[in-house]
């Protein structure tokens, strides 16, 4: 069980989130699957065969785009959104941590830096993602539980 981060502005965090935790949050979901993401093999989390969360480190290409700016730094988890309007109300509330780059530029997904998010933003961002892609029936049931 992972311990919920309470800590203010100023106040140091007790709980940074790992991939160990996602996979945790994840498969409390009804009917997650952890598996490989098929382009650089790292780990996800998928529902009926649809990922909504994986492992995202940044690539070459994504580097390369950063210039001379710093990329985030720390472990970074990318999270379906059900459109492009959750997704901008995701980015446009300010939330430390909740990000995108160029190259999610249209997709229905956003990025977090683990390092820099609670606990319970994590949990609510898996479950949003996790109802992004969940088959209609197994949603409603786990909204209605």
């Amino acid at each position: 069980m992972i311990a919920m981060d309470e800590a203010g502005p100023g106040q140091y965090r007790l709980f940074v989130p790992n991939f160990d935790d996602v996979a945790r949050l994840a498969g409390e979901l009804p009917a997650v699957t952890e598996g490989e993401e098929k382009h650089r093999g790292h780990r996800a989390w998928l529902v009926a065969g649809k990922m909504f969360a994986w492992e995202r480190p940044f690539s070459k290409a994504d580097l390369k785009r950063f210039g001379d700016e710093r990329p985030p730094p720390g472990p970074i988890l990318a999270i379906r959104a059900a459109d492009q309007a959750e997704k901008e109300a995701i980015l446009a509330a300010g939330k430390d941590g909740f990000f995108t780059i160029e190259h999610f530029n249209g997709y229905n997904g956003y990025l977090v830096r683990l390092d820099e998010v609670s606990a319970p933003e994590l949990r609510e961002a898996l479950v949003d993602g996790w109802l992004a892609v969940a088959p209609a029936q197994v949603a409603r049931e786990y909204l209605n539980r």
